[in-house]
């Protein structure tokens, strides 16, 4: 068997919450923090290693809560930087998976550490990094991914024959009132997690390279995952699966949703 790696970028604090560090919360009905549940989820799946994308504020408080390893899976760690003399955030979410490019040798699943997908989710894109030098990602539906009241944005999907066309970031989707965006509640949005190999990693450090060098001034800009993603798919320089799961995403945007988080997973056990 192949090793297959779960890379989790973790290396941006959210304002939002006050110091804290959002992977970190605990919301677990045994206490587990967001890293430890969706680690637990993953790990059922079969991956054989760990990768943490770590930044200036969450390295020190993850090496000491999780080591070299975790229940037996070696855990590596790698550092977003980024000169804050010159920067007033990271690059961005792109640059963040790139900065892993040493630790990725294998075939890897990329994913949020505040997120939680879902042991099928995991071992849907697993399985398939087993199978296939595609690449692969998960489609989850619109109407489960956006909350009863208030705005957000989600990279929607354009699908054709079972492969994404294009990804497509919509602001302003309202639960409440979907012409607002022309979106509908039976598409299939991104979350962020995507099966994906080295080689691809190769690909998107050009785009982070390029993107460095034409932005070199501007101290806000950043490189967005999923935007780069669909660059190298439109180019035809990767082609990408979409796959559903049946698992339904839960998250955290604002403080309030701890709660919420904490009940739903309360009924899982």
């Amino acid at each position: 068997m192949k090793d297959v790696a779960v890379v989790y970028m973790v290396a941006g604090i959210s304002s939002r919450f006050g110091g804290r560090i959002k992977q970190l919360i605990k919301v677990g009905p045994n206490g587990e923090t967001f890293m430890e549940y969706s680690l637990n989820q993953a790990i059922q799946a079969g991956f054989n290693k760990i990768v943490f994308i770590v930044g200036n504020k969450t390295e020190k408080p993850f090496k000491e809560l999780f080591g070299s390893s975790y229940k037996g899976i070696p855990i590596l760690y790698t550092h977003q930087k980024y000169d804050e003399k010159e920067r007033d955030k990271p690059w961005g979410t792109t640059d963040a998976l790139c900065c892993a490019l040493k630790e990725i040798d294998c075939p890897f699943v990329v994913c949020n550490g505040d997120d939680i997908y879902g042991e099928n989710t995991f071992r849907t894109l697993f399985r398939h990094l087993e199978d296939s030098e595609e690449e692969a990602t998960i489609g989850f539906r619109l109407g489960d991914v956006i909350p009863k009241d208030g705005a957000v944005k989600r990279g929607i999907f354009q699908i054709k024959n079972g492969y994404v066309q294009k990804l497509v970031e919509v602001f302003d989707i309202i639960k409440s009132n979907l012409n607002i965006s022309g979106t509908k509640l039976d598409d299939l949005c991104s979350m962020n997690v995507f099966a994906l190999h080295p080689e691809t990693l190769k690909l998107l450090n050009e785009e982070v390279v390029n993107f460095k060098e034409e932005h070199k001034g501007d101290k806000k800009i950043e490189t967005l995952l999923p935007n780069d993603i669909s660059k190298l798919i439109e180019s035809e320089k990767i082609k990408m699966k979409i796959l559903t799961s049946g698992d339904k995403w839960i998250g955290v945007t604002n403080p309030e949703d701890e709660e919420i988080v904490r009940e739903t997973l309360s009924k899982k056990i």
